[in-house]
């Protein structure tokens, strides 16, 4: 019993991933979401939320307007995600900025800079 296969909820979970992704990219109007990367879904067990958590190119600077208008289209689009999928209760959605990548480039950045510097620091082979 080691390869099991994946729950309902994960399947659910990563349909609304890929609905919304392809929902945001094609459908979705608003100037301010631009390149969106949806990187992860949890949705609460009676389905009632889902936290959609995103990731962008847009500065810092950027992200609030891209969340603000995530969060205007949030009704238009769980009313699409409802018609796309089939579940007993389509999620309220909630958006967050992922900063899981950022973290991951500043601690890449932090091991280059430590190897680095260890690199040009002398051995003493005093043995």
């Amino acid at each position: 019993m080691a390869n099991k296969s994946f729950s309902r909820k994960d399947r659910v979970v990563e349909q609304i991933r890929r609905e919304l992704a392809e929902l945001i990219r094609g459908e979705l109007k608003d100037p301010r979401v631009g390149m969106v990367s949806l990187t992860a879904v949890e949705l609460t067990a009676d389905y009632a939320h889902a936290k959609v958590f995103f990731s962008t190119l847009a500065g810092p600077e950027q992200r609030v307007a891209v969340l603000e208008g995530l969060n205007q289209s949030s009704g238009f689009l769980r009313r699409e995600l409802g018609r796309r999928v089939r579940i007993h209760t389509t999620p309220q959605l909630h958006f967050v900025f992922d900063n899981s990548l950022e973290h991951g480039a500043d601690l890449s950045k932090l091991i280059d800079e430590a190897s680095a510097i260890s690199d040009q620091t002398p051995v003493d082979d005093e043995s």
